[in-house]
């Protein structure tokens, strides 16, 4: 899975065990049903497709689109892997053939090696040739960019490339079989206020919006335009795509935020509800309690500390290469909050609000 700023990775399998226990507590029915409307890069989906729920996953990047393409919507157990295996071993064995990619994420910019940049142009193409269902193409797509991922030059955001060549960056880019889950779902790409009214019911809905100015779609430009192979107008030193300027989230407004959030907590139909939340972000804990209580009945909070990305610990440079600030924090408080009647019943470990 690809790095990324506001992956759960740490938070998972509590996710997970929150999510299994009120399928078990609360929800009724053989095919419990789940959405999570800001998929990112999938790992909460996943994680509620294995515990037997039918994901509709959902966001606004193409590559994360792609990502839930791959791991929520196909259904692992009816995949041909032979036939994927000789396509990823066929674009393994392809030649360099330095485009696009190379000359600005490899050339004006430092995110990848140029042998590298090369081979991903040309594994790029072959894609488009060989992909024979969206299936198909998504999967090979998700297996591009995580192996991209595996020898970039970065800390994990996009907004920068490191001084010196990461170490790992010196390997040659190798393509793997995507891990699939087994079991069925939906993919999306589309704002989260406009999807989630349209959506029939579901028993749980997991909220990860962003909290904050950051945006997904510059911190994560060069998969963005990986997977859309447009070919954009780019700026800068970071070589961002030239719509980074436009594309901007209501949820990464202080103004604006919090008045989305309400109205998609609103909105959502669901019977439960699980919420990831940061002390980085624009809300405030009482004020995401009241709101849920609003919505879903009883809340309870689940606290938990971890250290924040790894940037933050390496520290803040000038283009010259000079640390020229000092980081805040290097840890986060984040809770999970889950909502809904009875919750506070079967989850008696955690903070009851």
């Amino acid at each position: 899975m690809i790095k990324y700023i506001g992956s759960k990775r740490v938070l998972v399998p509590r996710i997970a065990a929150v999510a299994g226990i009120l399928r078990d507590r609360l929800l009724s029915g053989e095919a419990p049903t789940a959405l999570d409307p800001f998929c990112g890069t999938t790992r909460v989906a996943q994680a509620l497709k294995r515990e037997g729920f039918t994901v509709t996953a959902s966001d606004m990047a193409s590559y994360a689109e792609v990502l839930a393409a791959t791991y929520i919507a196909t259904d692992g157990s009816r995949v041909r892997r032979s036939e994927l295996q000789a396509k990823l071993d066929h674009l393994n064995a392809l030649d360099g053939v330095p485009g696009y990619f190379t000359q600005v994420f490899c050339e004006e910019a430092r995110y990848f090696q140029p042998f590298n940049g090369a081979r991903i142009d040309a594994m790029r193409t072959e894609i488009e040739r060989i992909a024979v269902s969206r299936e198909e193409r998504a999967i090979l797509l998700t297996a591009l960019m995580e192996a991209a991922d595996r020898v970039d030059s970065t800390t994990g955001l996009q907004m920068a490339y490191l001084k010196q060549w990461a170490p790992r960056s010196f390997n040659p880019i190798s393509l793997r079989m995507p891990e699939l889950v087994d079991g069925p779902g939906v993919a999306h790409r589309a704002d989260a206020n406009a999807l989630v009214p349209t959506l029939e019911p579901v028993d749980l809905v997991y909220l990860d919006p962003p909290y904050n100015q950051h945006s997904y779609h510059s911190n994560y430009h060069v998969w963005e335009t990986l997977i859309r192979n447009d070919a954009p107008e780019a700026y800068g030193v970071a070589r961002k795509r030239v719509d980074c300027r436009t594309v901007k989230s209501a949820y990464n407004s202080r103004v604006a935020a919090w008045r989305a959030f309400e109205s998609l907590v609103r909105s959502v139909k669901a019977r439960t509800a699980i919420v990831s939340f940061s002390d980085e972000g624009f809300f405030g804990r009482s004020d995401i309690e009241q709101l849920l209580g609003d919505a879903f009945g009883d809340v309870v909070a689940m606290p938990h500390s971890h250290p924040r990305y790894v940037g933050a610990k390496i520290g803040i440079y000038n283009p010259k290469g000079e640390r020229v600030g000092r980081v805040s924090h290097v840890r986060n408080r984040e809770y999970l909050f889950a909502a809904g009647e009875g919750v506070s019943h079967v989850l008696p470990d955690a903070e009851a609000a």
